[in-house]
């Protein structure tokens, strides 16, 4: 068993296949000794009769190997060869993998993804747990495609894998020396346009590796460092939420105006409307509710939107990343590896925001009734024109940094013939640092006219104002409210694995493994805010330097303004003392750059203890091999939390929670006949907290939308760990060395899933400020007051035939599909601040999902066009705080790319990429239940970056 050329490098990734069993689930293919039994396994080739493929091909079947050779239900994604990955970041090269969703186009690269349906996949690098700061997860996209070289998705988990995440474990596999033969050096250069922001984006990376025999055995050293940056533009128009207005002829007593609109109360002897039902209110014409102080008059009401919005955000990102690796083998029986890895990120967000008010009532000329229309059957306007409208503009600000290390020990002993022996030493360190500053103008002193029709065609609302010259004119706008706050996270863990195992030649028990984990985790977060009302000056007046002027807006797909006139951000980050320094004045509290401090918002300390103990069997049934895998791991979690309240003097308060945990796990792989398997398996798995969801402190928002109070969130320290009980049976068919059809059927029983729980509360004394100043808000804290069930069926297709003639052959087909059925209980409160409890389909889960890649090898041409669509699907339940339903929908989304590769040389091709090249679009609505749909419903419009890349890729060895 020599372990010479084996690059290992985590404890819970190294199991040698048993003969007859080919298992491969814990460790990169590429890593582990390929047995004579292993290389024909399949049944469908002999060794001497490989055919060999690259390219595309290569990548393709690659992951097809992983699934057939594994015992758990595993996806992959594989890169043909260095920088081969045909993506710009991990999430993006996950999307086409079965019973994967993605979602979160903005900014020309999706950002969120969910393993059917469900959204905390533990991510694992080279098999160890990484996080990002402050959190428990790790910012998958900050992963750069260009250092993979093979990402598996487990939808299924043994005892030997880590306990947490309920969707399952994503383990990126980066390169390390022993996988060359001596001197390598590879890398790529890629330009990228965003069509959107009209920019060219560079995209690098380069990778030197050599390995030396030396009198101390073999030793290899590896450098894989990648910088991308990206400049892109997000542009989403919005018709505001759902309020209701008075009739255009308001009964008498009620002592309204015709189309005036009608605020809730918090005083409850002020009968009024209730926001925030789930369903919103009724839509039926006529519809009325009681009125008044007396609550004696029944009035009518028409629901309008209150505002339509414009947010046109200009973006920038940088991401740097670097992994490195000594391994040394002094003889055929051992080896061991040093690794680190870097990863960075730096962004800077300008939003320039639009809003306009649509709610003025007195000001509609002598005939109310004219200035409106309905949508047919029902109360709801979709279009209106207001007189004397008030708006407001906002330079928004942001910039985000972090800085993630991982450095690791690791060694691997082999026992003979019969065992291995792996132990890891691990330590992390992660930080975030973020800041927003942003300075609101409104032009109170000269209000317009506004013509709105909140769906003007496909969702998208239009709007256009009597007097358009005023947006962009600085001397009409008022220079108001300034906020500027930043936050801070630090994060540190110390882990150990050890493991090992022992193969018996005969019997039934083929292999014995076992295994110990320890992770010490520390985390901290810091914020500070202050804010400050109006100057009373012109944004002329501040200066020309502190104004910008849009233009191009929404790229002529709607009739709405193109440009308008605001605070320039960037100025105002680059000159933030001399800004504050303005508001000092009025506003005494206002701190300058030397004498800014940040409050400790909470410090965590989470040890996590566990131990496994796992066992292979083989029989013969009906003349094919039954493997048999079943195994326990014992988890004990003990968190200590320090919070700090902000809103009383920083006092600090100590909780200390424990749970202890069995996970049994048990897989059955049956070969029915070589080329068809049956698979099993029965697991228990956990979802942490995040430790922002136990933070008891409370963050406030003003009264933004002047309903008369404000909104608000905190953690709550008592939540535990969500558990779930997870089946699933997989029927495989291999017909072909390329070719497979795979059928899986799933279901998890979810329970203590973590939901928010809204209720009103008072709250005096706040450090809200200016025009949105209340003692009053709404605020929504998680809670473990959910149970559920998720289950669904995925079908796989991988298919290269081998008859096509001429110019087809090399033509190939990958594509799945995914449908999915859940159901979870919601909390609720109703008026009288009672809980309740309603019945929902989980959060992000599309029913139905697809994808289908084209695929094409001949010469030296490689050619791929893929397509990825999803279902709508319930993206999250709004703050209940408005007249519409509660849940905001996402309308189907879909993306069309193409890849395209030229081998120049053996060593030297070059690439063509397209993306999102259809301009698919995001956007939402409001729907509950029955309420709500996308065309009276509409919400956001979100344009979609299309992208083109060039690039050149070489390797010289």
């Amino acid at each position: 068993m020599a372990l010479k050329p084996i690059a290992l490098c985590t404890a819970s990734v190294f199991a040698l296949g048993l003969a007859g069993m080919a298992q491969a689930q814990d460790a990169t293919p590429g890593d582990l000794p390929v047995t004579d039994t292993q290389a024909g396994d399949t049944g469908n080739t002999a060794p001497d009769d490989v055919i060999v493929v690259t390219g595309v091909k290569a990548s393709i079947v690659g992951a097809l190997d992983v699934r057939r050779e594994s015992v758990q239900i595993v996806d992959s994604v594989v890169a043909e060869d260095v920088g081969k990955l045909p993506d710009n970041n991990v999430v993006e090269a996950l999307q086409r993998v079965t019973g994967v969703q993605v979602t979160d186009r903005a900014g020309g690269e999706t950002a969120f993804i969910t393993i059917r349906g469900l959204p905390d996949p533990v991510t694992t690098w080279n098999g160890r747990n990484i996080f990002t700061a402050g959190g428990t997860s790790f910012a998958l996209q900050d992963i750069s495609a260009n250092l993979v070289k093979q990402i598996d998705v487990y939808k299924t988990r043994s005892a030997d894998q880590l306990e947490f995440g309920l969707a399952g474990q994503i383990d990126v596999h980066t390169r390390r020396p022993f996988d060359f033969d001596g001197f390598t050096v590879s890398g790529l250069a890629r330009g990228i346009y965003s069509e959107l922001a009209d920019e060219i984006n560079p995209n690098v990376a380069l990778l030197v590796s050599d390995t030396w025999d030396t009198d101390i055995g073999e030793i290899g050293v590896l450098v894989n460092g990648s910088y991308t940056k990206y400049n892109y533009r997000n542009m989403n128009v919005q018709a505001g939420a759902m309020v209701p207005f008075a009739t255009e002829n308001p009964p008498e007593g009620s002592g309204l105006l015709p189309l005036e609109r009608i605020f809730p109360s918090t005083d409850p002897a002020f009968s009024s409307w209730t926001p925030g039902l789930n369903a919103g209110l009724p839509t039926a014409p006529g519809s009325s509710f009681a009125y008044g102080p007396d609550g004696g008059v029944q009035v009518p009401y028409y629901l309008a939107r209150d505002a339509v919005i414009s947010s046109d955000l200009y973006g920038e990102r940088e991401r740097p990343s670097i992994n490195a690796a000594l391994q040394w083998a002094p003889n055929s029986s051992s080896v061991y590896t040093a690794e680190f890895y870097y990863t960075g990120f730096r962004g800077n967000t300008f939003n320039s925001l639009f809003f306009n008010f649509a709610d003025w009532w007195n000001a509609l000329g002598p005939n109310p009734g004219e200035t409106f229309e309905l949508y047919e059957g029902t109360n709801i306007v979709k279009s209106r024109q207001v007189g004397d409208v008030f708006g407001f503009n906002s330079g928004d600000y942001g910039t985000a940094k972090t800085d993630s290390y991982v450095y690791a020990l690791n060694g691997a002993w082999d026992l003979g013939n019969h065992g291995l022996i792996t132990a890891d030493l691990a330590y992390q360190d992660s930080t975030n640092e973020t800041s927003f500053i942003a300075l609101r103008t409104d032009h109170a002193g000269f209000r317009q006219d506004i013509d709105v029709d909140f769906n003007a065609g496909g969702g998208i609302p239009s709007y256009s104002f009597s007097d358009p010259d005023l947006h962009t004119d600085p001397n009409r706008w008022f220079v108001r409210d300034l906020f500027d706050n930043a936050n801070r996270a630090e994060g540190s863990a110390l882990t150990f694995m050890l493991d090992g195992y022992y193969e018996f030649d005969e019997g039934f028990v083929r292999r014995i493994k076992a295994g110990f984990r320890f992770d010490d985790r520390d985390t901290s977060t810091f914020v500070r805010e202050q804010g400050a009302g109006g100057l009373g000056i012109t944004l002329a007046e501040l200066g020309e330097q502190y104004q910008f002027t849009n233009s191009g807006f929404y790229d002529g797909r709607a009739n709405v303004p193109t440009s308008w006139v605001l605070a320039d951000g960037p100025a105002l980050y680059e000159n933030r003392d001399a800004i504050r320094q303005l508001y000092q004045p009025n506003n005494p509290n206002i701190r300058l750059s030397d004498q800014l401090t940040f409050d400790r918002v909470f410090d965590i300390n989470e040890v996590t203890m566990s131990a496994y103990l796992l066992a292979d069997g083989e029989i013969d049934l009906f003349g094919g091999p039954l493997l048999i895998q079943g195994g326990a791991r014992l988890v004990a979690i003990d968190t200590d939390y320090n919070y700090f309240d902000r809103l009383n003097m920083l006092a600090e308060s100590n909780v200390s929670t424990n749970q202890m945990k069995v996970l049994p796990s048990a897989t059955l792989r049956y070969e029915i006949t070589p080329d068809v398997r049956l698979r099993f398996n029965y697991g228990e798995t956990l979802r942490r907290p995040a430790f922002g969801d136990l933070n008891p402190n409370v963050s406030l928002v003003g009264d933004l939308s002047r309903l008369g109070f404000g909104t608000g969130s905190a953690g709550n320290p008592q939540l535990s760990a969500t558990e779930s009980k997870n089946y699933d049976l997989a029927l495989e068919w291999y017909f072909g060395r390329s070719s497979a059809i795979t059928i899986t059927a799933f279901r998890r029983e979810i329970e203590g899933l973590v939901v928010p729980l809204t209720q009103l509360e008072f709250i005096p004394d706040n450090p809200i400020v200016g025009d949105t100043a209340t003692d009053f808000f709404q605020i929504t804290r998680p809670s473990n007051a959910s149970d559920g069930w998720l289950q669904g069926l995925e079908v796989g297709l991988t298919y290269f035939p081998d008859y096509l003639p001429g110019l087809l052959d090399g033509l190939g087909f990958q594509g799945s599909a995914t449908i999915l059925d859940s159901e979870q209980t919601i909390p609720d409160t109703d008026v009288d601040g009672n809980v309740t409890e309603t019945r929902s389909q989980f959060f992000n889960v599309s029913k139905f999902s697809y994808n289908a890649t084209l695929a094409y090898e001949r010469g030296p041409i490689g050619a791929r066009l893929s397509y990825v669509w999803r279902d709508g699907f319930l993206r999250l339940n709004e703050q209940r705080a408005f007249a519409n339903p509660i849940g905001i929908w996402r309308r189907p989304e879909d993306s069309l790319d193409f890849q395209l590769t030229w081998d120049v040389t053996q060593d030297v091709a070059l690439t063509f990429d397209a993306v999102n090249i259809t301009e698919s679009k995001q956007q939402e609505y409001y729907k509950y239940a029955d309420a709500g749909n996308p065309e009276q419903f509409n919400t956001n419009n979100l344009l979609l970056d299309r992208t083109f890349a060039l690039g050149v890729r070489f390797t010289f060895d």
